[in-house]
């Protein structure tokens, strides 16, 4: 018998933010920095490859050359291995006001900032594609958002599905993730964190490692 070689892996790409105004520390951006390390100290699982982990700006429009030169290095990167596996982008944002997780199921095509961003955007009902037409366009994750909320709140994480991402960054990035996923060929979740205040940062590695874990048994 012919050996069929190895399986290929999923390979997942994690962003996070820096600060902002009102948040002086974001916790996504400690958590994207060691998440590497701290998986690697947990144990990789079998098949699981983490691409890359980014920090971001936490602006809109003026950040859009970074943000689309990461989204593209990766999927270069990828297409570069040989039989390479599944690729999904786990975008990490915080919402200060949250008392738990929330997976993002979609984004919309609005930008309504309600404070400047870092680079002193502040756009009030703006389509974030014009292309894409009006600001009530949705653009959904094709990953099963039910199912993996599910088995993390089996894990006893405080978590929840969530249909609205805001207007703010977070969702001006997502909504460019999903659209640029649908083009490429991969998938693309947001999931927004609360304060460490709130839930302390070891069970935030945790419950990021978990998430990266359900998403590698997905394939």
């Amino acid at each position: 018998m012919g050996s069929e070689g190895p399986t290929p892996g999923v390979t997942i790409h994690v962003t996070g933010f820096k600060r902002f105004h009102g948040v002086s520390e974001n916790p996504t951006e400690k958590i994207v920095t060691n998440l590497q390390s701290y998986m690697n100290k947990r144990g990789l699982p079998k098949g699981l490859i983490i691409g890359s982990c980014t920090i971001l700006e936490t602006a809109g429009h003026g950040a859009l050359v970074p943000l689309y030169q990461t989204l593209q290095s990766a999927v270069i990167r990828d297409s570069n291995v040989p039989d390479s596996g599944p690729v999904i982008w786990v975008h990490f944002g915080v919402n200060s006001g949250a008392t738990k997780f929330a997976l993002e199921h979609q984004a919309v095509n609005e930008a309504t900032f309600r404070c400047p961003d870092e680079m002193g955007w502040k756009p009030q009902r703006v389509p974030i594609v014009p292309t894409d037409g009006g600001i009530s366009r949705i653009r959904e994750s094709c990953l099963p958002v039910e199912h993996i909320t599910e088995s993390l709140l089996k894990m006893g994480y405080q978590v929840m599905r969530s249909e609205d991402a805001g207007r703010f960054v977070c969702n001006y990035v997502y909504y460019h993730s999903l659209r640029f996923a649908e083009q490429n060929g991969i998938k693309s979740l947001f999931v927004h964190v609360p304060l460490f205040l709130t839930i302390d940062e070891d069970t935030q590695m945790q419950f990021a490692a978990s998430l990266l874990e359900i998403l590698a048994s997905l394939y």
